[in-house]
């Protein structure tokens, strides 16, 4: 009871905050202007001002554990390269594709990741998965870039999918935080202060924008798709994570940083992203919101099940 609690705890905020937008929206208080522009400004500033301060205040250089980085980041790339050969014989509609692969293996880590570890180990072991966070949620924001830009109506050529991965203000404010933090760079104190305020602002604001961006009515449109990408984010893709790793020997803080990685819901920029790439934006934040509700309950299962049998 406590587990399934605890899960509640952290996702209840989320989901609350998404229901004022979704309020606020129905009250003509957000319209559909504000929400594009507030979009755009969560996905180019504060979603990367909120993944630097993450990394700038951890010091990965004294913690990484390199056998759990390649082991996360080989079966990442072995489940997608999968699902770019399974997906397809599925959905036939090109903008959902992208989608799809994404919401599966694309998970909430940079807001969810912090906060399990805590909450399972206290303070003292988060720098293992702050490292894990250095290294996967560029990867994570990579394989977005390459995936959309894959599927979109608009196609483009080799040059421009590369400008688009090293223009992503993700994928900036990851390898900014990861240079300053193995550096030890550090900014002046008010700067500090002024990225971390910047920084607070982002999931809120994120979350509401989702929100109001959300049509519940037209759930039932998208139910085949809803239903199939929500299992294989919330129980394939992290079931097959943790049997995997369970069996290579990784256990403890080890296995909880993986559980953080692959257990939550769909990364909220999912839906920010498939908006940019013309991708059917709809799904993907529907995706963001069945999964938000449903997840609380798979990662008491997986919180369950692991101490049960003396795993972490």
């Amino acid at each position: 009871m406590e587990n399934l609690l605890f899960s509640i705890n952290v996702v209840l905020p989320i989901f609350s905050l998404m229901m004022i937008g979704y309020f606020l929206r129905q009250i003509k208080i957000f319209d559909k202007d504000f929400l594009v522009k507030a979009n755009n400004f969560a996905f180019k500033a504060l979603l990367p001002v909120l993944l630097f301060n993450n990394i700038y205040k951890s010091h990965i250089s004294d913690s990484v554990n390199i056998r759990l980085i390649l082991f996360a980041i080989s079966i990442v790339l072995i489940l997608v390269g999968i699902m770019f050969i399974v997906v397809p014989k599925f959905e036939k509609e090109k903008r959902n594709r992208g989608v799809i692969i994404q919401a599966i293996y694309r998970s909430n880590f940079v807001l969810f990741g912090v906060t399990l570890s805590k909450n399972i180990f206290g303070d003292a072991n988060l720098e293992v998965v702050t490292s894990l966070t250095a290294v996967i949620i560029p990867l994570f924001n990579f394989l977005a870039v390459v995936i959309l830009d894959w599927y979109s109506e608009v196609k483009s050529n080799l040059l421009d999918t590369a400008v688009n991965i090293v223009k992503n203000p993700l994928i900036i404010g990851s390898v900014l935080g990861i240079v300053f933090s193995i550096f030890g760079i550090r900014l002046p104190g008010f700067v500090e202060n002024v990225v971390s305020d910047v920084a607070g602002m982002a999931t809120p604001l994120a979350l509401m924008v989702l929100g109001g961006e959300i049509e519940i009515k037209n759930l039932s449109k998208n139910i085949r798709h809803i239903y199939f990408a929500a299992f294989g984010r919330l129980i394939l893709f992290p079931a097959i994570i943790l049997i995997a790793a369970v069996l290579l020997g990784f256990r403890d803080v080890e296995l909880g940083a993986l559980l953080s990685m692959s257990a939550p819901s769909c990364a909220v920029s999912s839906y920010t992203m498939a908006q940019q790439y013309d991708c059917n934006y709809e799904l993907a934040g529907q995706l963001v919101f069945v999964t938000t509700m449903i997840c609380p309950l798979t990662i008491f299962m997986f919180i369950y099940l692991l101490k049960t049998f003396a795993l972490i």
